[in-house]
């Protein structure tokens, strides 16, 4: 979900909030009304695959090209307009599967709009599992800490360290 926290960063910069985007946009759209159309961008077929490149450039053009915009409403609609396009792949994810448990986990399971729609989802017999708010921690974050916990220990690296993005746990 790295994509999901990223949109919402980019958002809160855009209007103005700062980093990290997460809570201030949570905290924003609660002032506002989700009265924007923002695009959703989805995928032929039964795919599961999404992007909010499209959401995020919206955002941007309506925040240069009408300065004076809401930005509690461009918040809210955002919110609302990403969490929409996530709860419908989640859906189509659990008609495909058949499962019947979700986990929500990273930053972005702090958001109070986000953790709500999934609660929803227990109405029709999902069980949703979702951390307490002060284990919704940003992905940095835990990788910050797993890196001084392996230096406490003695471990090191070289600079010939490389990432592997598509490592199998």
């Amino acid at each position: 979900m790295m994509q999901f926290g990223e949109a919402f960063d980019k958002v809160a910069r855009v209007v103005g909030l700062g980093y990290p985007g997460g809570p201030k946009v949570d905290q924003l759209a609660k002032q506002g009304q989700a009265n924007i159309e923002l695009p959703k961008t989805h995928f032929d077929g039964d795919s599961l695959d999404f992007s909010f490149s499209g959401i995020k450039t919206a955002v941007i053009n309506l925040h240069h090209k009408i300065p004076d915009i809401n930005k509690a409403d461009l918040c809210s609609s955002f919110q609302k307009t990403v969490t929409e396009t996530l709860m419908e792949n989640v859906e189509k994810a659990i008609q495909k599967t058949g499962m019947r448990t979700i986990a929500l986990a990273g930053g972005v399971s702090a958001n109070s709009y986000i953790r709500k729609k999934f609660l929803e989802l227990e109405k029709d017999e999902i069980k949703v599992y979702m951390p307490d708010l002060k284990l919704c921690t940003d992905n940095a974050a835990m990788i910050a800490s797993a890196g001084y916990y392996n230096y406490m220990a003695g471990n090191r690296d070289t600079l010939n360290l490389n990432a592997i993005p598509n490592l199998k746990l």
